[in-house]
């Protein structure tokens, strides 16, 4: 099986509410980014991962929080207020349009409050309570949460993440060639100049939680500021090249994942949103042309652990690292 995966962190201003300062434009664009990218979706009929922070399911909260076992101080830009006046904190009514959509979209969970879960000050307890308020307020609204994405990728405690009843994560991308380098940033902004490397195509593993791990292939946003602008100027925009470089090596592949993904809120420019609509045309003509399967990470899961459960490599607690035929 070859598949593009697309998954997105849904976040609005929760990506941002433990930063010294808020991005006001970004945390601004995303609820309009958030629309146009569910239309465009449907427009292409591509089903996504919607991973959400579930404090954006709540139609209002009194802001305290007092039942969350957080750090000191980690709710407190939490307006304690409602949708209508606080839009960027809560945000049922863009859960409810994505669950209205004609096409089958996965939602996911995102934490509740957008917890780095390897954070020193994360301990098992606030890893839990970040999944138990996520799967109730999912919940309350008839959803099943399966998926976990974590805040900033930041990957840990996994053996929570399953005991919640979780059966898929976003993983961590293969290393490229310039990472752990000191050339790392001149090795990043050569390989989108140059544009000869296509992003991994991956195999999802399961863990030895018995979680199906579907690593990243490409940050669709990784590459901005002066740098993108320059190589734009000169090559045309890099980040479609990647992308077409990875339709087309997983074209010539017998199976694989090119896993996508991205935040709605990174899409602030007319520039932006031409990126994400030629992206959506390449996949759209390389899965005509050739074949290829876009699914959610939740349909990726169910098969890879079918799969290893057919062939008795997996169980609630499996192997290591166990890699499965898919």
């Amino acid at each position: 099986m070859r598949s593009v995966v697309f998954s997105l962190d849904a976040e609005l201003a929760w990506g941002f509410h433990d930063a010294d300062r808020l991005p006001r434009d970004r945390i601004d664009a995303g609820r309009d980014a958030w629309q146009w990218l569910l239309d465009r979706f449907e427009a292409y009929s591509v089903p996504c991962t919607w991973a959400v922070v579930g404090h954006l399911f709540l139609d209002a909260c009194d802001g305290t929080h007092a039942d969350h076992p957080a750090v000191d101080g980690w709710f407190d830009r939490d307006p304690g207020a409602d949708e209508r006046t606080a839009p960027t904190w809560y945000a049922p009514s863009l859960v409810s349009a994505v669950l209205d959509s004609d096409v089958d979209h996965e939602i996911a969970s995102h934490s509740f409050s957008h917890v780095e879960f390897d954070a020193p000050g994360t301990d098992r307890r606030i890893a839990r309570a970040e999944l138990e308020r996520s799967l109730a307020v999912a919940g309350e609204r008839g959803i099943e949460l399966d998926s976990l994405v974590f805040p900033r990728n930041r990957v840990g405690h996994r053996e929570v993440v399953a005991d919640a009843g979780f059966t898929t994560y976003r993983g961590v991308g293969p290393d490229r060639w310039y990472h752990g380098t000191p050339v790392r940033p001149v090795g990043k902004g050569l390989s989108y100049a140059v544009g000869r490397s296509p992003p991994p195509v991956v195999t999802p593993t399961v863990d030895e939680q018995g979680l199906v791990d579907v690593p990243a292939s490409l940050n669709l946003f990784a590459f901005q500021g002066p740098a993108r602008r320059f190589v734009s100027a000169v090559t045309g925009d890099p980040v479609v090249r990647k992308v077409r470089l990875g339709l087309r090596e997983l074209a010539g592949r017998e199976r694989g994942v090119l896993h996508l993904w991205l935040h709605p809120n990174s899409l602030t420019t007319g520039q932006d949103f031409e990126r994400m609509e030629r992206v959506l045309e390449l996949v759209d003509r390389y899965r005509e042309e050739h074949g290829l399967r876009v699914e959610t990470m939740r349909s990726v899961g169910t098969r890879v652990r079918d799969h290893a459960v057919s062939a008795g490599s997996t169980s609630r607690r499996g192997p290591p690292e166990s890699t499965v035929d898919q």
